[in-house]
């Protein structure tokens, strides 16, 4: 039988004959390749292939080769998913769909995100594909270049990054929570009349055996047979209705070869069921001494399962809260001015450029610039900072902030799916639904675990059979149907997923964005936190730290003179002094004869009196002795702080230093890591003396200092030798060590470029955020191994018990009702876990004075006039 394959797909970047060419010596090169037809005209091209080629397989080359293949993904909500083996079924139909680059299915939010090639299939095919197996999917939402997550820079208001996918993730978001709100409604409706109905049979079944007053009194009112018929009705009752859903899919994936959870359900029930129907009706075909009824084990199994399954969804819904409060902070309608007027607009009716009149105590809409008034914004959701931060003409504003009691105007720049808000939702949800390394262990299991179920529940009965004591028959019933019910592997499909829910949205809420995903595991591992300097370790920008005047001298008036000179530069250092001047509020003066001296300062005539600024070499040159103020220049030198001499009048009159300063929380931070296990590194372009200083002010434990932006990658390759190693960076330099290092941590204040090349993205503007990355990735990676451990240790432990082996020593045969409750007390154990998460506090506090020891103001000098 031919099981080629024909697929057409769009590739990018070709733009002449030969480069069609190219593209189609790449795909014929990948084995089992039969026919390539590239179209220059359409820029697509048709393939014929067989295994062991695949789609992923043909984008590869294309990749290699500098043509990428466009492609696609596409979000399907997949119903009727109860346990990690339908997540394997799930995942190998859609990942057998033409064109399908990778498939990642969540079984905690009943999602399949596949990436496909372009032109190949459509979202439409892969819902209809879900359904041919057995599970029904629609289209949930359909993104872009797959991969391609929007920016997060905007999220601390820095600039602007490739947009997420046309439409807000509000929708998506809604529908969950409503999707599981509905479904857990019905499944306490389902069980409210299961639990009514069984009640009555579990009375009279087990109350009959547990106390001998009630089996008398049975026999003596309405007689035994009676008691069986009216648990007969009473049970089908509960097959029949509550029960149904398990018969529904249980029985078709059964005949389809692929048995899942409620085939196991569905099993073990209806076993209990038939062999009771038989004992009341027809008796006569049962051996002599094994008559007795098991109406009471079917009811109870469906039941209690379906309280696990109510508590489960409950569980579920919580676990996507954090989605929940982030489309919360979504406004809803806004003030927009046109045509003159003010009307009130649905935010999906805004577009970029509007004019938006917010209010005091509003919530900002959309993404924009200031244009006038002023007011303070409470941009904690962002930051994680409890103050407000001061807005004015000019100032960025972000989406789903609050506005404080003054009012402004802005022009929106980013509006639906490009905004801020959709950004950091469309990137907490894919990080939820991300499939860790870890996961593919499970999966591996799992996919296997319910045909070895239904194997050792066969061989469990064949053994009673022939080795079990009178009744043989009844408990060989009883093992085999304990065996089903006991080792549904429900807990197992939910340990991973769950987890990196609950953790990755209690990350969002503390301003720490995973991009990646497979980062949260990865930065568990890590060993070395490397931190670029400017920007990151200090403000990134100098500021004057010091000002020292002779002996006799007004430090006012000198700072005024000096300012008054540096109003007329460009340097840097002089818009460090200017800012110390206007803070200090001090008069300004008029300059004359302003001239810079290149390498050395700057000199003017300021109130009718020579003012001079710069180095030492300065004032060497022009005959001033700085004696006076040497040793305090030198000690300056030693903090890494850049010294400057003003002279007047041909005397020294002061020593100012100028620096980058330390950012407050930084020290505490890195103190924070050591406390982790953590080394700490910081990698630099700057001078070995100053990064040194800033080391030594700081805690670092090792430098490497004077590298450029390659030589950055090579110094995290040396680093590597003590570890895996995460890098955290802010500009554009940083963007190749980040994407070098095992897990890159971008600063959220930072440029879109080095965003755009990180794994974890931090909205504050400082270290604080990485220390409780690390304490996220922790926390989430030790309670998913709780999970798993809890889950393969129960199934491990309670199969052999189920199977009877604790019969011959102890006299303990597991009844089918427990196991159906322990079972069902596994999935709720490992949800409830899970959940804790939500409680997980911030190792550092971004609002609040954060732990440690005092925070540093160390600076960095800056290169001197």
């Amino acid at each position: 039988m031919d099981t080629a394959q024909r697929i057409t797909f769009a590739i990018g970047g070709m733009s002449c004959g030969g480069c069609a060419g190219r593209v189609e010596r790449a795909l014929t090169a990948v084995e089992g390749v039969r026919d390539v037809a590239v179209n220059l005209a359409t820029e697509t091209a048709t393939v014929v292939y067989d295994a062991p080629a695949t789609a992923a397989g043909l984008a590869g080359p294309l990749r290699e080769a500098g043509y990428p293949a466009r492609s696609r993904t596409a979000t399907l909500t997949v119903g009727s998913m109860s346990c990690a083996s339908c997540v394997g079924r799930v995942d190998r139909a859609l990942a057998a769909a033409p064109g399908v680059i990778d498939v990642a299915v969540n079984l905690a939010t009943e999602t399949a995100r596949v990436t496909y090639l372009e032109g190949a299939t459509t979202p439409q095919e892969l819902a209809a594909t879900a359904t041919r197996a057995g599970y029904p999917a629609r289209i949930a939402r359909i993104a872009g270049a797959a991969g391609a997550t929007a920016s997060a820079a905007g999220a601390a208001g820095a600039g602007t990054g490739p947009g997420a996918a046309a439409g807000s993730d509000a929708p998506a978001a809604d529908d969950m929570r409503t999707r599981k709100d509905r479904e857990a409604r019905v499944l306490r409706r389902d069980t409210a009349v299961a639990a009514a109905l069984a009640l009555p049979v579990f009375l009279l079944e087990m109350g009959g055996h547990a106390i001998p007053a009630v089996h008398a009194w049975i026999g003596d009112t309405i007689g035994h047979q009676t008691s069986w018929l009216l648990q007969f009705v009473l049970t089908t009752a509960v097959l029949a209705g509550p029960g149904r859903r398990f018969y529904a899919k249980g029985v078709p994936a059964l005949l389809r070869g692929a048995p899942d959870m409620n085939s196991l359900v569905a099993l073990g029930t209806a076993a209990a069921w038939l062999f009771s129907v038989v004992a009341t009706f027809c008796p006569g075909l049962l051996p002599a001494g094994t008559r007795a009824v098991y109406y009471e084990a079917a009811a109870m199994i469906v039941v209690l399962i379906l309280v696990g399954r109510w508590m489960e969804a409950r569980a579920k819904g919580r676990t996507g809260a954090a989605i929940a409060r982030l489309v919360g902070l979504q406004a809803r309608t806004a003030r927009v001015e046109r045509d003159g007027e003010q009307v009130e607009l649905a935010i999906e009716d805004i577009v970029p450029g509007d004019v938006l009149v917010v209010r005091p105590g509003e919530r900002i809409a959309v993404d924009g610039a200031v244009i006038d008034g002023t007011s303070h914004v409470d941009e904690s959701m962002l930051t994680g900072e409890p103050v407000p931060v001061a807005k004015a003409a000019g100032d960025p504003v972000t989406g789903g902030t609050v506005n404080g009691a003054g009012g402004f105007r802005f022009r929106a720049t980013r509006v639906g799916a490009d905004t801020t808000l959709s950004q950091i939702i469309r990137m907490v949800e894919e990080a939820q639904g991300a499939k860790l390394p870890i996961q593919g262990l499970v999966n591996r299991i799992t996919l296997w675990f319910v045909p070895v179920v239904l194997g050792l529940a066969a061989l469990t009965t064949l053994a009673w059979l022939v080795f079990g004591p009178a009744p043989v028959l009844g408990h060989a019933l009883v093992a085999g149907v304990s065996v089903l019910i006991i080792a549904c592997p429900c807990a197992m499909g939910l340990a991973t997923p769950t987890s990196i829910m609950v953790g990755t949205g209690r990350a969002a809420e503390m301003g720490v964005l995973f991009r990646k995903g497979d980062a949260l595991q990865a930065l568990s591992d890590v060993s070395v936190v490397a931190l670029d300097k400017t920007g990151t370790l200090t403000e990134g920008r100098p500021e004057l730290t010091d000002l020292v005047p002779a002996p006799g001298v007004d430090r006012a008036e000198v700072l005024a003179l000096v300012a008054a000179v540096e109003g007329r530069s460009e340097h840097p250092v002089a818009g460090a002094i200017l800012r110390a001047a206007r803070r200090e509020g001090v008069p300004a003066h008029e300059v004359a004869a302003f001239s810079s001296l290149t390498g050395y300062g700057v000199r003017a005539r300021v109130a009718g009196r020579e003012v001079l600024v710069g180095a030492d070499r300065l004032m060497t040159r022009e005959g001033v002795d700085t004696a006076a103020l040497a040793a305090t220049e030198a000690e300056l030198a030693r903090k890494g702080r850049t010294a400057l001499y003003a002279a007047i009048d041909g005397r020294v009159v002061a020593l100012l230093a100028v620096a980058d300063p330390v950012k407050p929380a930084s020290r505490a931070a890195i103190a924070a890591l050591h406390g982790m296990g953590l080394k700490v590194a910081m990698v630099t372009g700057d001078k070995p003396e100053t990064a040194r200083a800033i080391a030594a002010e700081t805690g670092i434990d090792h430098v490497i200092a004077g590298v450029l932006p390659d030589g950055k990658v090579a110094a995290l390759e040396a680093l590597r030798q003590g570890g895996r190693i995460a890098f955290v960076g802010d500009g554009i330099n940083d963007a190749p060590a980040l994407a070098q290092a095992d897990v890159g941590i971008a600063i959220g204040t930072g440029t879109d470029v080095a965003i755009e090349s990180a794994d974890v993205v931090l909205m504050s503007g400082d270290l604080r955020g990485v220390v409780n990355a690390c304490e996220v990735s922790r926390r989430t990676m030790r309670n998913i191994r709780e999970n798993l451990f809890w889950a393969f240790g129960y199934n491990t432990a309670l199969i052999p018990v189920a199977a009877g082996v604790l019969y011959p020593a102890l006299g303990v045969l597991l009844s089918p009702v427990l196991a159906a409750g322990a079972m069902a007390l596994s999935s709720v154990f490992v949800l409830s876990n899970a959940l804790r998460l939500r409680r997980l506090r911030p190792a550092m506090d971004e609002g609040a004075g954060a732990p440690g020891p005092a925070p540093s103001t160390a600076p960095t000098p800056v290169p001197a006039e």
